[in-house]
């Protein structure tokens, strides 16, 4: 099998970069708050069909029977889940320390927009959010306060920052962890290409070994600071990789 060749966007970054999430939910759980878990399902890997994604881009290295299958059990949207699936295949031969898998990305796709589905929207069959998501301003009402960073390019903003996406980066984060999933020259945090390409940069980064329990909290706390956040990550998480073996 060809090796996935990653060098170009997986990134060292100094210093802490936090998403959308860190900032959109209040700074502390406000009733007295649960312990941070990790999924305890096993994980399920993804189906491969031995292409490389420096040729392909993460939409065309998943099996397409895998995919099928996977869909119809979890209820995942077919194109959200190609574009989870592509990543965890592309870090498995890439970054295969990493251990990321596609029900994680499932897990933070589902909490933070219900793979795009939020509010009647959709992912087209290009990968594109249909119509374009853009979160509550960031101005320190109900969320920390993050005044504009990216001069509105991506959130039509001048004044705030705005969580964008399907996966919902805030400007800054994407101006470090931008990817460009499907390879067509463009990073765009409304791709689910590549905005699953940059979570898992990410969740990487932060996390090291995201298969190892502590470190996947590490991971989801990096991503949304949020205890309650993390569990209902969790819980997703779960929920997808019991459906796979329940489908077995």
């Amino acid at each position: 099998m060809a090796a996935r060749r990653l060098s170009a966007v997986i990134i060292a970054i100094g210093g802490v970069v936090a998403l959308a999430g860190f900032f959109a939910w209040p700074a502390a759980d406000t009733q007295t708050a649960p312990v941070s878990v990790a999924p305890t399902v096993a994980a399920v890997p993804a189906g491969d069909n031995g292409l490389d994604f420096a040729t392909e881009g993460l939409p065309g290295i998943v099996d397409e029977a895998w995919l099928d299958g996977a869909s119809a059990a979890t209820g995942i949207p077919h194109r959200a889940l190609r574009a989870y699936a592509g990543a965890e295949i592309a870090f498995r031969e890439d970054l295969p320390g990493c251990r990321l898998d596609w029900t994680t990305l499932a897990g933070i796709g589902y909490v933070e927009s219900r793979h795009g589905t939020l509010q009647g929207g959709s992912i087209d069959p290009s990968g594109q959010q249909v119509p374009t998501i853009v979160g509550i301003a960031l101005d320190g009402v109900s969320t920390a306060e993050v005044p504009d960073t990216d001069g509105g390019v991506l959130d039509g903003d001048t004044e705030w920052d705005r969580a964008v996406g399907p996966l919902q980066f805030i400007p800054s984060t994407w101006e470090y962890m931008g990817a460009d999933g499907n390879l067509d020259g463009v990073k765009d945090p409304q791709n689910i290409d590549d905005a699953a390409l940059a979570a898992a940069r990410y969740l990487c980064r932060v996390g090291d070994d995201v298969g190892a329990a502590d470190n996947w909290i590490t991971a989801i706390g990096h991503y949304n600071r949020s205890v309650v956040y993390n569990n209902e990550v969790a819980e997703a998480t779960d929920r997808y990789r019991r459906a796979i073996l329940d489908a077995a």
